[in-house]
């Protein structure tokens, strides 16, 4: 079972993401629509992998990829945004991001590809 966190202020996305990824029965998916309740609740070992939105109003991206760095270095991090810039991605992957995804998505089924990926290659 792949457990995943999902953290993405726009709702609809959130639970876009959490209704594809749940389909397949072997992940199971913890969605918050604010990143301070998610650091809150995030603990080591808890998820395999965290889907993290960049731009989000109560925290950024960048700051919650911080923190989960400093809890839980093995988890996976994939950054989702729809304002890329060379800057944010650089940034990230020197925090420890493990991959970038832009929204919107090209494919769903192509999001739940690269999570099943790093999390094999992680184990």
């Amino acid at each position: 079972m792949i457990r995943l966190m999902i953290v993405d202020d726009e709702t609809s996305i959130g639970t876009m993401l959490e209704k594809a990824l749940v389909r397949s029965k072997d992940i199971s998916v913890t969605y918050f629509d604010n990143p301070v309740t998610a650091l809150s609740r995030f603990r080591k070992g808890e998820y395999d992998g965290v889907l993290l939105d960049i731009m989000m109003p109560q925290k950024d991206g960048i700051s919650v990829l911080e923190e989960i760095k400093a809890k839980d270095p093995e988890c996976i991090v994939i950054m989702m945004t729809a304002y890329s810039t060379l800057d944010k991605v650089l940034q990230s992957h020197k925090i420890g991001a493990d991959h970038y995804i832009l929204k919107p998505f090209d494919s769903l089924s192509n999001v739940e590809k690269k999570v099943r990926e790093l999390v094999k290659e992680r184990k």
